[in-house]
């Protein structure tokens, strides 16, 4: 079948019945937004009630690597079994994760239980990114982003205020229960909503095999990184052992998408520089906010002396302030020809507003709100354009594929933020890896706040790189004209 045909084969909804299916998975998009602020102002509770500062960040490893595996699988599946029974599958998963967590007595049972969330929350926001676009074609996307909007407004608001809430004056396990209801709920507006949706089947082979190599040496490396200056010297056997493990897996992995019959990550849709440049900006951006979503309340809670609640109102600007970024590239992509503009320009701000926090790290925490505030216009801006732009340079049955692609690496460099960030942290406060246990003690007892300031400069640093790097991507990215609602480029 030629490009044109297929391009032919994509049937769309109209606006009515598009928004309603839209609607009908906001439930299920919340929770996988939820779940990625409510835990992050939870994480210093967690982390002294469990007693283990040193493996906290692998509650939110945990989380990203086995997303990251599945991130590309869920895409297949769904083209394969169809959208909503992989949706209702991804939801169900998750939920039993959350309870697992919520029932956790210890730090390894909670980062069990995350990955088992993982596994199911890395199918979620990705499903619903290949909805969105089986029910309308890339230039009327943006059209929906105050609709999804709504979703990240109600999660950036609510989950920092709940998650600081209930860590301070309630049990930090009602932060996993409060899936349970949520996921309930979502399972039964889904499944009515997408029993609509036009399908698109197309049999895949999985690459299980490909997926398994790539985890491992994703997890070689983040123990690395995690393990290097603070448990372990960066040249002791055990630190370069892991980084040889990584090396070799990732050759290991090369080696198998080149002979796999229908590989986990495609050569042909790699090869696509707007799939390529769009997957590098779009991870960039996401592993920066991640990353600064997780430690962000550690810098309030040890810089400004911020109560836990204090520090997850504190935290509501870079959640927030993502929807208008995205609403206004959206638009722009709607209306205007150099449709990246818009996300150039917020990009270039947070960037400098990042850098200026790197460089004042004890500036007030109304200045840093600002700051952070930018910095989520300017992440919130390259969401839907990276998106639109890669489901745009792709035919109608490769739309889970290429969403999967995009999420995988999103994923697998917001897992080396949290990785690289905690690194920075736990070897800020512990020195050397003798005292690798005793950061542990600093983080809870609170350094001295010009000494912990310190350490976040370079926290802070890190992310304003990963942005440079993705600013790149961006400028490299190509513009092509966007398909209108008959299939044909418009602009």
């Amino acid at each position: 079948m030629d490009a044109a045909t297929e391009r032919r084969s994509a049937t769309y909804l109209s606006y009515t019945e598009a928004r309603s299916v839209i609607s009908g998975i906001l439930l299920a998009m919340f929770l996988a937004a939820l779940n990625q602020t409510i835990v992050a102002t939870a994480l210093p509770t967690i982390g002294r009630d469990l007693h283990d500062f040193e493996n906290l960040s692998w509650t939110v490893t945990a989380y990203l690597l086995t997303s990251t595996v599945v991130a590309s699988l869920y895409g297949k599946l769904s083209d394969i079994h169809g959208r909503r029974a992989m949706m209702l599958t991804a939801i169900g998963i998750f939920v039993v994760g959350s309870a697992i967590c919520a029932l956790a007595p210890n730090m390894l049972t909670l980062v069990l239980g995350r990955g088992l969330q993982g596994l199911g929350g890395g199918g979620i926001m990705p499903l619903a990114q290949v909805v969105v676009a089986d029910v309308s074609p890339p230039r009327d996307r943006g059209r929906y982003q105050a609709i999804i909007g709504i979703v990240w407004v109600g999660a950036g608001v609510g989950g920092p205020v709940i998650g600081g809430f209930i860590a301070e004056h309630l049990a930090w396990s009602l932060i996993f229960w409060i899936n349970v209801p949520l996921g309930v709920g979502a399972a039964y507006l889904t499944n009515a909503a997408l029993k609509r949706l036009p399908r698109n089947d197309r049999w895949h082979e999985l690459d299980i095999v490909g997926a398994g190599v790539m985890m491992l040496g994703a997890i070689a490396l983040l123990l690395a990184l995690t393990w290097g200056g603070t448990r372990y010297s960066w040249v002791s056997p055990p630190i370069v052992g892991l980084l040889a493990l990584a090396l070799a897996f990732a050759v290991a992995f090369r080696w198998r998408i080149g002979i796999a019959a229908e590989p986990y990550l495609p050569l042909p849709i790699l090869r696509n520089p707007i799939v390529r440049m769009g997957a590098v900006t779009s991870a960039c951006a996401v592993g920066a906010s991640i990353g600064l979503t997780v430690f962000v309340p550690f810098y309030y809670q040890l810089v400004h002396r911020l109560s836990v609640g204090e520090s997850g109102l504190a935290l509501i600007p870079i959640a927030v302030m993502t929807t208008p970024g995205s609403i206004l590239a959206g638009r722009a992509m709607m209306y205007l020809r150099r449709y990246k503009r818009v996300s150039l320009i917020f990009l270039t701000v947070a960037i400098a507003a990042i850098v200026f926090l790197a460089v004042r790290p004890l500036s007030s925490p109304w200045i840093v709100m600002v700051v952070l505030a930018l910095v989520g216009t300017g992440v919130g801006s390259v969401f839907p354009l990276a998106t639109v732009c890669i489901q745009n340079a792709v035919e109608p049955h490769q739309l889970g594929i290429a969403t999967g692609v995009m999420n995988f690496f999103r994923a697998l460099v917001a897992a080396l933020m949290v990785a690289l960030m905690g690194a920075i942290m736990l070897a800020g406060f512990g020195v050397a890896p003798d005292r690798a246990r005793a950061a542990g003690a600093l983080i809870a007892a609170g350094a001295a706040a010009g000494d912990a300031a310190h350490v976040f400069r370079w926290v802070f640093a890190a992310a304003a790189a990963f942005l440079v790097v993705g600013l790149i991507a961006l400028v490299r990215l190509p513009e092509r004209p966007l398909r209108g609602g008959s299939g044909r480029p418009v602009g």
